[in-house]
C-alpha cells in the first residue's frame, strides 16, 4: 500500500509480448539524436559568444594610471585589516609603474602587500 492505495509494480506497466532486439536501428536513431543535440549546443554557444563579444572591449593602461588590484582569499590575502567586513574583491587604486607583459603591469604596492604579487 502506498498513500492508502495499492500501487502498481513496474512489471505491470509493460505489455507482455515477444522481445525483439533493436540493435543497429536503435543505435542509428540515438546517434542522429546526439548529433542534433550537439548541433543545437554549438548554435547556442556561438550565439552566446556573439552576445558577449559585442560588449567586450580591450583595456590598455599607461604608466602613471591608477588601477584597482583584484585579490582572492586563496592567494593568502585576507581582510586587509578591515574588521567586521567581508573580504573585498578589489582593493584601492594603485599606480602603474611600468608594463611587464601583454596584460601584466608592475604596481606601486605598499610593504604589507608585497607578498600578494611580485
Amino acid at each position: 500500500m502506498l498513500y492508502g492505495r495499492k500501487f502498481r509494480a513496474p512489471i505491470c506497466w509493460d505489455q507482455v509480448r515477444e522481445r525483439v532486439i533493436e540493435g543497429p536501428e536503435m543505435i542509428e536513431v540515438t546517434k542522429a539524436k546526439v548529433a542534433v543535440a550537439k548541433e543545437k549546443l554549438k548554435e547556442a554557444r556561438t550565439c552566446q559568444k556573439s552576445y558577449a563579444d559585442k560588449h567586450h572591449r580591450e583595456l590598455e593602461f599607461q604608466t602613471g594610471d591608477h588601477v584597482f588590484l583584484k585579490v582572492s582569499p586563496a592567494r593568502g590575502v585576507r581582510r586587509f585589516g578591515i574588521k567586521g567586513k567581508l573580504s573585498p574583491q578589489f582593493i584601492r587604486p594603485f599606480k602603474i609603474l611600468d608594463r611587464v607583459g601583454e596584460v601584466s603591469y608592475r604596481l606601486a604596492l605598499p610593504p604589507q602587500l608585497s607578498h600578494v604579487h611580485d
